[in-house]
């Protein structure tokens, strides 16, 4: 069947509630999703497309297009919450265990990738997954390339170029600087489009270096949300992580963005209550370096290392209120 002959589709756009964009991967856009989708039905996560490890990686490699991992976890968080929507959560986070060469692969992951070369474009692909899924929002990938991220790491008595996202997440050394391979990747419209027309842009929680910095490392998203004049914020971690980060205070982690990044304002950082007593000069460094305000919420969940939904997005009413943005209001 030609491209051409495929029935197309015009993605589900509820203009019910502010208009939030939120950037990540992995588990912290998850959690982040989980809880801006109770605010608003006006919905996009932006994914990173550099994973190399696990499923994604061994479809990245054979079938040559971007990797659906991420995309996937963002497409569940949004499913809907009645039978189907759980049902379907649950099938496409599946992996099989098998003895062969499905093993460890998530169902997600196939039918993204099958839709892709169905219909030959990722975007598309995307958009059917969120038609099956009912999906509250809508999944777009940062790039429209497949990325290789590369850092510059120290390591004790030795200085090293570290290349992957699965080799950088657990590396034991400092890390530097990071980049992007290649360099200038282009940017999928719609993100752009997505981006510009926003009333709130959130970046993070997420894995520091390969899940919340490769978006303003893509050069023409990065001006995007420098010139957006939505509201800003940042989600910062609950505390640093046993791989990339792990000896990385959160101030760390806000000089090292503003490194890479130092046009970039936000509006605000927003941070767990327990932090705050260990690092008391985040206020400040969110203020200097960023011109932003520093939110102090109980974000935790019982779960260590992992942010609570429900806080989260008690954390997220209280900022859009606090920005002008009236949440209960709209609908």
């Amino acid at each position: 069947m030609e491209t051409e002959d495929l029935p197309q589709i015009t993605p589900t756009v509820i203009n019910k509630g502010p208009k939030i964009v939120s950037f990540g991967g992995g588990h912290g856009l998850y959690a982040a999703l989980r809880a801006f989708r109770l605010l608003t039905e006006s919905l996009t996560a932006v994914v990173t497309v550099a994973d190399d490890g696990g499923s994604s990686g061994r479809l990245r490699d054979e079938l040559g297009g971007l990797p659906p991992g991420d995309l996937r976890m963002a497409l569940a968080a949004l499913c809907d919450d009645g039978n189907w929507g759980r049902t379907w959560r649950d099938v496409i986070q599946h992996r099989f265990d098998s003895e062969g060469e499905l093993n460890g692969h998530a169902v997600g992951n196939l039918l993204i990738a099958a839709l892709w070369q169905i219909h030959g474009d990722h975007v598309a692909g995307l958009d059917w997954m969120a038609k099956l899924l009912r999906a509250h929002g809508r999944v777009l990938p940062m790039s429209s390339v497949p990325l290789t991220i590369e850092a510059d790491v120290q390591f004790p008595g030795s200085f090293q170029v570290v290349r992957g996202q699965s080799v950088l997440a657990s590396t034991r050394g400092h890390v530097e600087s990071v980049r992007l391979d290649p360099a200038d990747p282009p940017a999928r419209y719609e993100t752009v489009e997505a981006v510009a027309e926003a009333d709130v842009l959130n970046l993070g929680p997420g894995s520091w270096y390969t899940s919340v910095m490769p978006h303003l490392l893509v050069p023409s998203l990065a001006d995007a949300i420098v010139r957006s004049s939505a509201v800003k914020s940042l989600t910062l971690n609950l505390s640093a992580s046993d791989g990339e980060t792990r000896d990385l205070s959160l101030g760390a982690h806000l000089a090292s963005l503003h490194r890479h990044a130092p046009a970039l304002r936000l509006d605000y950082v927003l941070v767990d209550e327990a932090t705050i007593g260990i690092e008391p000069e985040l206020e400040a460094h969110a203020r200097e370096m960023f011109g932003a305000k520093l939110r102090v919420h109980p974000l935790s969940s019982r779960r260590a290392g992992q942010h609570d939904s429900l806080k989260l997005a008690a954390c997220y009413r209280d900022m859009l209120i606090d920005a002008g943005i009236g949440v209960d209001e709209q609908w």
